[in-house]
């Protein structure tokens, strides 16, 4: 198995979180995984955009028109990391509103900040929101819903339960 991933967002967004959630998840499936936190300016809210290399990989890096998915925890970073995407089959998973542009890729849009404002989940909790609605929607994504919530018990006990209610509230609203 060989899955690239870009998680891309603003500082303070989880972006970082993923990338942890997915190795562990990689670890207790027991497979190989690479990560890269590129952290820049997030701790005064600039850009945040983070690879993973799920499989025998040998460089944490990815290159431009390689990865298999983009996780974009708000819309303009999808677009700032777009060029990283495989031409043919990539998959932008973002969250955005309805005036998110065509790109030419597979795109699963879903306003997360919308829900939030209106007390549908909570803001903190938006980046494994989209992890959900990416459990539910990309049939290529090499993990499972059980993988998933494991790796979040394991990354942070004390919200785990909080975080897992959110992850099935994203799947069961991005199967409506």
């Amino acid at each position: 198995m060989k899955y690239q991933v870009v998680i891309a967002g603003i500082g303070g967004q989880g972006a970082v979180f993923l990338v942890k959630v997915l190795s562990i998840a990689s670890s207790l499936k027991n497979v190989k995984c690479l990560g890269t936190e590129n952290h820049g300016m997030s701790q005064r809210g600039g850009s945040v955009s983070c690879f993973v290399k799920v499989g025998d990989f040998f460089s944490p890096a990815i290159d431009e028109a390689q990865a298999d998915l983009l996780i974009a925890l708000e819309g303009n970073e999808a677009l700032r990391n777009i060029q990283y995407l495989k031409k043919d089959g990539g998959t932008i998973i973002v969250n955005a509103d309805s005036n998110f542009p065509l790109t030419g890729y597979e795109t699963i849009s879903i306003d997360a900040f919308a829900k939030a404002k209106n007390k549908e989940l909570p803001i903190q909790a938006l980046n494994v929101y989209m992890l959900g609605i990416t459990l539910a929607r990309d049939p290529h994504f090499p993990f499972a819903q059980e993988e998933i919530e494991e790796a979040i018990r394991v990354m942070n006990p004390k919200v785990a339960a909080q975080n897992i209610e959110v992850l099935h509230q994203a799947m069961q609203d991005a199967r409506r």
